[in-house]
């Protein structure tokens, strides 16, 4: 398995070639967790080696997140590594011709880069001033990258942006026997997403931490790929391997809250609403919410939702909606964005509004269950 397998280092000078559409797009996964400023100066570069006959491998890291890329080569006529500016050498691979791309490393650790009439001069640095990258000795587990990829999309919007609440900053992830769930709170609104029956295709079950930035690297590398990904855990560190990329991640430690206690057990009324439609409402009436709390009011009577907002600067808004509730009226208060969050998520699919009371954390969930158990709960907020 390639967690594990490390790149032969050569002291020689480099010369290889390689496509412009395959250089500029793995330098784009690369340069994802590559500081743009940085107090330890090498992190700002990228490492680009050898590997084998045919191979280029280019990596990066910030020291919590390391993405290595491997491409293949039209040529390896020297073998040999160094390292060089990220964000410049992408800036430069966009820009050039549609032609085969020549590296060069020569004396000093100067790079060259060239491409039909176009040639570059870059200053470089030695590979031995680059970090050393975690490697994973346990064997793999194995799960769809669809599942992972929806299991993101569904609950990333939860996570904390608040640096300081270090436990709520990633997605609690778990595969064991009895299938995978991913949860995420930022104490205000959780993201609950679980699916049975998957298969992990290893020995070993994951309970894990996984930081938001490393959430959002894996979404840009599972997009398009419809394959599995390898996983592996290692000390500190958790390991996706997505077709010739492999993402390597510090795992967040500490107490997850316990989602099970704050999921509602006695919302005993329930809405159904067209997704698309209710966004659509909550939307145009956040246009006139409060802009730091985008607090906006249900108000639900017999046979209708009533969405409406109010900010003293600039004005009010109002839409009403049919919907098939019978109970007392109530008043709800919500984050317009933390509705919209869900809803941008499942679309136009019909969704079901759960709730008590006006003072207790409400439920929305897809109505019509698929292979997902997804469920999405908000706290109400005082208007």
């Amino acid at each position: 398995m390639a967690l594990s397998e490390g790149a032969k280092r050569k002291e020689s000078n480099m010369q290889f070639v390689v496509s412009k559409q395959n250089l500029q797009k793995e330098l784009g996964f690369v340069q994802g967790v590559v500081e743009k400023k940085n107090t330890i100066p090498v992190l700002s570069n990228i490492l680009i080696e050898s590997v084998g006959e045919n191979t280029i491998r280019l990596t990066g890291t910030d020291l919590d997140v390391t993405i290595r890329c491997d491409m293949d080569a039209d040529d390896i006529s020297t073998p040999g590594s160094i390292c060089v500016q990220a964000r410049k050498l992408l800036e430069i691979a966009r820009l050039l011709p549609d032609a085969p791309v020549t590296f060069k490393k020569e004396d000093n650790d100067w790079v060259t880069v060239t491409c039909d009439k176009t040639r570059f001069k870059m200053v470089g640095v030695a590979r031995d001033a680059f970090p050393e990258v975690p490697s994973s000795k346990s064997a793999p587990t194995k799960i769809s990258a669809e599942i992972i990829k929806a299991f993101v999309d569904r609950t990333i919007f939860a996570i904390t942006q608040e640096e300081s609440r270090y436990t709520l900053s990633g997605a609690k992830f778990i595969l064991d026997d009895t299938g995978a769930k991913m949860v995420t709170t930022d104490g205000h609104r959780l993201a609950y997403v679980e699916r049975k029956g998957v298969s992990k295709n290893g020995s070993d079950s994951i309970d894990t931490l996984i930081p938001r930035k490393t959430l959002a690297e894996l979404t840009k590398l599972t997009a398009g790929y419809e394959g599995e990904i390898s996983l592996g855990m290692d000390g500190n560190h958790i390991f996706f391997e997505v077709g010739p990329r492999l993402l390597i991640s510090r795992m967040l430690y500490g107490q997850f809250p316990n989602y099970d206690m704050v999921m509602p057990k006695n919302n005993d009324k329930s809405i159904k609403f067209d997704g698309a439609l209710l966004n659509s409402a909550i939307r145009r009436v956040a246009l006139m919410a409060d802009e730091r709390s985008h607090a906006i009011r249900f108000h639900l009577e017999p046979n209708q939702l009533v969405i409406s907002s109010q900010n003293a600067e600039e004005g009010e808004a109002r839409e009403t909606i049919q919907a098939d509730y019978n109970g007392e009226e109530t008043d709800i208060g919500f984050n317009a964005q933390y509705l919209q969050d869900f809803l941008n998520v499942v679309g136009d699919s019909a969704v079901a509004f759960e709730f008590k009371d006006g003072n207790s954390q409400a439920q929305l969930r897809p109505a019509d269950a698929g292979e997902y158990d997804y469920k999405y709960v908000v706290m109400p907020m005082r208007i």
